[in-house]
């Protein structure tokens, strides 16, 4: 638990430690928000939707859990180049441990850069319809953290190239996005995007977060969180895998 401890420490410390990092990752779920909120904020008001803002927002929330969890895995990536990866599976703990522990560290980064970006729609002109299910969101939140995490650390257990897994985890993170109905509306799509959608696990944590701060999901909250809590043990179980077979 120690070693869990002491790497969770040592993810938090580094994303405080930068600010840089901390205001340069705003920049685009604050340009998402200005800029789809309020440019296609009269198209969706005249279709009967009422406001975009309203739905927008826990869509860009989520959107920066996810960018934020998938690119911990760089860090992996990093302590391997610079010998730090090494240095540590030769202490006398498990791998699961040390997977663990940077799990919880980058989940615990995306989640607080989530609850950042909640406060950035706040300001922007998101109004939560009932606080009191603020709890539940945050919940969702950590889970959806938690899981991409794991996809981010599983993928770097697999690459040596900091490029190539950048390059790759665009390639994943962007559908992810997009067809996660963090833009649109779930309701009434095609078959074949109907199908795409429900893949998608992001699309759970959006439609979670959107029932809880806006009652607007299209599935109920208990089905969005037994999907998002089988995915995301199922991850950690791939990333602790991959993780085990990784050579430092």
């Amino acid at each position: 638990m120690s070693t869990i401890y002491i790497l969770w420490l040592r993810q938090i410390k580094k994303y405080f430690r930068s600010r840089s990092r901390i205001v340069g990752s705003l920049g685009q779920p604050l340009l998402f928000l200005v800029a789809l909120g309020f440019g296609f904020g009269s198209i969706y008001q005249q279709a009967g939707r009422g406001s975009y803002i309203q739905f927008l927002a826990p869509g860009i929330i989520m959107m920066s859990v996810l960018f934020t969890a998938v690119f911990s895995g760089m860090d992996l990536i990093w302590d391997r180049q610079f010998g730090f990866l090494k240095e540590t599976m030769v202490a006398p703990v498990s791998r699961l441990e040390i997977m663990l522990g940077k799990t919880l560290g980058g989940a615990t980064v995306a989640a607080v850069q989530g609850f950042i970006v909640f406060i950035l729609t706040l300001l922007v002109g998101f109004k939560p319809q009932n606080i009191l299910m603020l709890p539940v969101a945050i919940g969702i939140i950590i889970l959806v953290a938690v899981l991409f995490t794991s996809l981010g650390i599983a993928m770097a257990s697999t690459m040596e190239d900091m490029q190539g897994f950048q390059l790759i985890m665009n390639f994943l993170v962007m559908p992810i996005f997009f067809l996660s109905g963090a833009l649109f509306p779930l309701q009434g799509l095609p078959r074949v995007m109907e199908i795409i959608t429900r893949i998608d696990p992001l699309t759970y944590g959006i439609d979670g977060v959107r029932a809880a701060l806006i009652n607007g999901g299209k599935f109920s909250i208990g089905y969005d969180f037994f999907i998002l809590t089988v995915l995301t043990v199922i991850l950690l179980a791939v990333g602790s895998f991959l993780f085990e077979r990784i050579e430092a």
